[in-house]
């Protein structure tokens, strides 16, 4: 079966066609600026060059019909018609209570999602408007919604309540709910393939460590416990966004900079992070090391207080669940930045980890970076959430 997996954003759109049978990409792309002038589609056929096309896209409906258009081209195409495309699977950020798995799009589960929308403004409506472009174009092709927070929905009410009036759940549904669930229910699964394992009799810690981070605890194959709450802005420190904070600090700097609390919000989910902790040096990852490599305190400090945050939260999960038999290190910074996660682990031989430093000189590669004898494995699984929307998509159509 080939399946088109659709992540759409407020502006962007990124796509892969995958052959399930195989569990084969081919061909993957992102369209960029939709909206805005200087909007481009960029095409990479499996085995052939990146192409890149600057066109008006003023709406996703262009991007999409592009981005078809790109599939079945005569020259580069990797498809010889739309009807080769049996299945969509599409990425919605937040699924609410509603979801506790993936679900085939209908007009019901569509109205279920508009009422999570106030959850997550910035991506769910952009979530919808693919949805709705790809049925105006592909009105016949069953469709898959893929929830962030779906896998987290196993958590008990001890680990995704917050200390504040009851009511407020009730009636708002404010509660711990995690996202990056694609990919830490990837990421747990394929840990325990790789070490020959049964999920069912594991514990595991998955890192996933990028721009946006999140730390999971996954007992028997569930999520028990996550780091970002009922909004990707709490848990670790990350590229922009602050983390965990004392609340209290958000009256004490709107009134002392005079902002409001809008202009409060900005400042945690864009000023934040490693970048407000550089001085605004950089929120990426890169840079960050380059700087500490050269002795510059801006860098030290922010990467010195990120790997702290992760660290904390390892011992916080392993606590949780009674114990951890494996800890897994993904996504962007987790799969390339060898120092961050050899720090992290410096600070966890309590656990009885014997860490590999040779084994973890290395980048993108499935890779034990743990010696054979540690008590707690220690692996880098790159993430694919991308396969794992196919794989969803595949189960329900």
């Amino acid at each position: 079966m080939k399946v088109l997996v659709i992540n759409c954003g407020s502006s962007s759109l990124k796509y892969q066609l995958i052959d399930s049978d195989v569990e084969k990409v081919l061909a993957k792309g992102l369209c960029e600026r939709i909206g805005i002038e200087g909007s481009q589609i960029v095409y990479t056929p499996a085995g052939g060059e990146k192409e890149i096309t600057v066109s008006p896209m003023p709406t996703h409906k262009q991007a999409i019909q592009m981005v078809l258009d790109a599939l079945t081209n005569d020259k580069t195409g990797v498809i010889k018609s739309l009807a080769e495309v049996e299945a969509v699977g599409h990425r919605v950020v937040h699924g609410g209570e509603e979801f506790a798995s993936s679900a085939k799009i209908t007009d019901e589960m569509i109205a279920a999602v508009e009422k999570c929308s106030d959850l997550a403004p910035l991506h769910n409506p952009a979530n919808l408007i693919g949805i709705r472009a790809c049925q105006e174009l592909m009105p016949n092709v069953p469709m898959v919604g893929v929830f962030d927070t779906a896998f987290h929905q196993t958590m008990p009410e001890k680990a995704y309540l917050y200390g504040l009036p009851y009511k407020y759940y009730e009636k708002y549904k404010v509660r711990r709910y995690g996202f990056h669930g694609t990919s830490h229910s990837y990421v747990s699964k394929r840990t325990a393939e790789f070490l020959g394992k049964n999920i069912e009799d594991m514990k595991i810690i998955v890192c996933h460590l990028g721009n946006g981070a999140s730390v999971s605890a996954v007992m028997g194959g569930k999520s028990v416990d996550t780091s970002m709450g009922l909004t990707p802005l709490e848990g670790l420190i990350m590229g922009t966004r602050s983390g965990d904070i004392d609340p209290a600090i958000m009256e004490f700097v709107s009134k002392k900079e005079n902002l409001t609390m809008d202009q409060m919000m900005n400042v945690l989910n864009k000023e934040s992070g490693v970048y407000g902790l550089s001085g605004g040096l950089s929120s990426d990852f890169r840079d960050l090391e380059d700087a500490a490599a050269k002795n510059d305190p801006a860098g030290i400090r922010a990467r010195a207080a990120f790997n702290y945050r992760v660290i904390k939260y390892i011992g916080a999960y392993a606590a949780a669940m009674n114990g951890v038999d494996a800890i897994a290190f993904t996504a962007g910074v987790g799969e390339n930045d060898a120092l961050v996660r050899e720090d992290i682990c410096a600070s966890l031989t309590y656990l009885g980890i014997d860490f590999d430093s040779e084994a973890n000189k290395v980048r993108g590669k499935e890779t034990l970076i743990s010696k054979a004898d540690s008590k707690v494995a220690v692996v880098m699984i790159p993430t694919d959430e991308e396969m794992a929307i196919c794989r969803e998509t595949v189960a329900l159509v």
